[in-house]
């Protein structure tokens, strides 16, 4: 995720990134208190659950036609399970490299570059190109770091509430993280993959005083990936938003919750 200037999306070159808008205000926001819309769906639950049970008994021994409509209509498991390769054993410097030269391979390490991409070392300049240097190809290197260099700039580092350097004050934590729901490759050449990678991202100041707590987004994000060197990188990527669900009734968590689990609560390699 990166900062934009129009609806915050920017586009340089090959490369099309995209971070929510500073958004300062006091607190999070908070949703009304919904205990009799709860109520009610248990209640109309309970009845529909029932009257499934009732149809399931009344249907006896019959030809099952309805079944195969049903399953039809699913998702086949191989589309949406995970397929059982085990994630890469090798990394260079906290990002997981190596992949194998397949499809599986190429969505594994779009994965993986997604949480890299989206990462609070992108705000660091020397963390930043190290990053670049890692997921691109090493002819784009240097065109996406003059991309990245035009986004990150001081002032967007401060209204996110940032230090020069794109780090927290003291007393804050500086959340941005990505986390990859699932990923699908709609084009695969052999030597060339373009994957996309739905995600959820966190990004916002952990702090009692901070005007730019952590919120959640939503969005995927599409690589064009290349076979080089050994392994999969970047050609090109670009991100819209969503799918998004409907948010639920969680209660937002406090500054110095938000800041504990972010230290505690480490990250993954992904495999596909």
């Amino acid at each position: 995720m990166s900062p934009g200037d129009e609806q915050g999306y920017t586009e340089t070159g090959h490369t099309r990134t995209r971070l929510p808008d500073p958004d300062p205000y006091g607190g999070a926001p908070r949703r009304p208190h919904r205990s009799s819309s709860r109520s009610l769906v248990t209640v109309v639950g309970v009845v529909v659950l029932l009257i499934a049970a009732i149809a399931f008994a009344n249907r006896g021994g019959g030809s099952g036609g309805d079944d195969t409509t049903t399953k039809n209509n699913q998702p086949k498991a191989a589309t949406t399970a995970a397929s059982g390769t085990r994630p890469v054993d090798t990394k260079t410097g906290n990002i997981p490299t190596g992949f194998p030269h397949t499809d599986q391979g190429a969505q594994s390490a779009a994965a993986n570059y997604a949480v890299a991409l989206g990462s609070a070392s992108m705000f660091n300049k020397a963390e930043r190109d190290s990053i670049l240097q890692t997921v691109i190809t090493p002819s784009g290197v240097a065109t996406s770091q003059a991309a990245f260099d035009k986004a990150y700039t001081r002032a967007f580092n401060k209204s996110l509430g940032l230090n020069d350097a794109g780090t927290a004050p003291k007393g804050y934590t500086f959340v941005s993280r990505t986390s990859p729901i699932g990923t699908k490759v709609t084009e695969f050449t052999g030597n060339t993959a373009t994957v996309e990678v739905w995600c959820s991202g966190l990004l916002g100041l952990a702090g009692e005083h901070s005007t730019n707590p952590v919120t959640n987004s939503w969005f995927t994000i599409t690589m064009k990936l290349e076979w080089t060197a050994g392994d999969w990188k970047i050609i090109t990527h670009s991100q819209k938003e969503g799918p998004a669900p409907v948010p639920g009734d969680d209660r937002a968590s406090s500054a110095d919750e938000m800041s504990k689990a972010v230290d505690e609560y480490g990250g993954f390699t992904y495999a596909r």
